[in-house]
C-alpha cells in the first residue's frame, strides 16, 4: 500500500502527484521537488499520510 502522498501545485493547479510505501522515500522526492521548482512563483509543496487521513506531514512555502 502507498502510503505518503506528495503533491506539487503551481496556483490552483495539480503539477505533480505521487505516492510512496515509506516516509523516508516520499521526504526525499519532497525535498527534490522543491529543490528543482521551488523558485517558481506559485508553487506549492505538501507531504501527507494517507493512513492518518491525509493529515499533512510538511508543507512548502511554510506559511
Amino acid at each position: 500500500m502507498d502510503r505518503y502522498q506528495l503533491t506539487l501545485t503551481i496556483g490552483a493547479r495539480t503539477i505533480m502527484r505521487g505516492w510512496w510505501p515509506d516516509l523516508p522515500t516520499a521526504e526525499r522526492k519532497y525535498l527534490r521537488w522543491i529543490g528543482e521548482r521551488g523558485s517558481v512563483k506559485g508553487a506549492r509543496g505538501t507531504l501527507a499520510d494517507e493512513a492518518a487521513d491525509g493529515r499533512p506531514l510538511k508543507s512548502w512555502p511554510l506559511a
